[in-house]
């Protein structure tokens, strides 16, 4: 991974942005940089500022063989962020609405799920004899059905509770 200067970085991106225009991924990460590990526990005292100034490590791939970043220094950043947000809101114009099949599918399911819940388990056939075994299992599932909805009760019974004490409490 090779640091680049600003202004670099800025046009390396562009570039990385128009050649995975129509299909491709980029991965954007930023970082602040440490101080070889002095700075792990983070305490700041009262009326004392932190000696040191923190600078953020802008790091970009495609995953495969671009790779580079930059190094933003705390007094260069909110300067650094004004052209990097502007440069943002240009190249992606071009993103593609999320695949809902998968979310819509997951609700169809759930769907089901409460429908078959709703309904009651018809337990029919002879106790002994022929259909005893099917009988069994249609009590089996009644049972499993019940111990659900009882499930699904005491759920619907904690979250209003939840939500009647966040609004007391406001």
């Amino acid at each position: 991974m090779q640091l680049v200067d600003h202004d670099t970085f800025l046009k390396q991106l562009v570039t990385l942005f128009e050649s995975s225009k129509d299909q491709g991924s980029i991965w954007i990460t930023h970082k602040r940089l440490c101080y070889d590990k002095e700075d792990t526990t983070m305490k700041v005292e009262d009326g004392v500022e932190d000696p040191h100034a923190y600078p953020c490590l802008l790091r970009v791939s495609n995953g495969d063989k671009v790779k580079f970043s930059t190094k933003v220094d705390s007094t260069d950043l909110f300067k650094f962020h004004q052209v990097y947000g502007a440069l943002l809101k240009s190249c992606m114009t071009s993103l593609r609405k999320r695949d809902k099949k998968r979310e819509k599918q997951r609700a169809e399911e759930a769907a089901a799920r409460k429908k078959k819940l709703s309904e009651p388990v018809v337990v029919n056939g002879s106790k002994r004899g022929n259909g005893r075994r099917k009988r069994q299992r249609q009590i089996k599932a009644a049972l499993k059905q019940q111990e659900t909805l009882g499930k699904i009760k005491a759920k619907e019974e904690a979250k209003a509770k939840a939500k009647l004490t966040s609004e007391e409490a406001l």
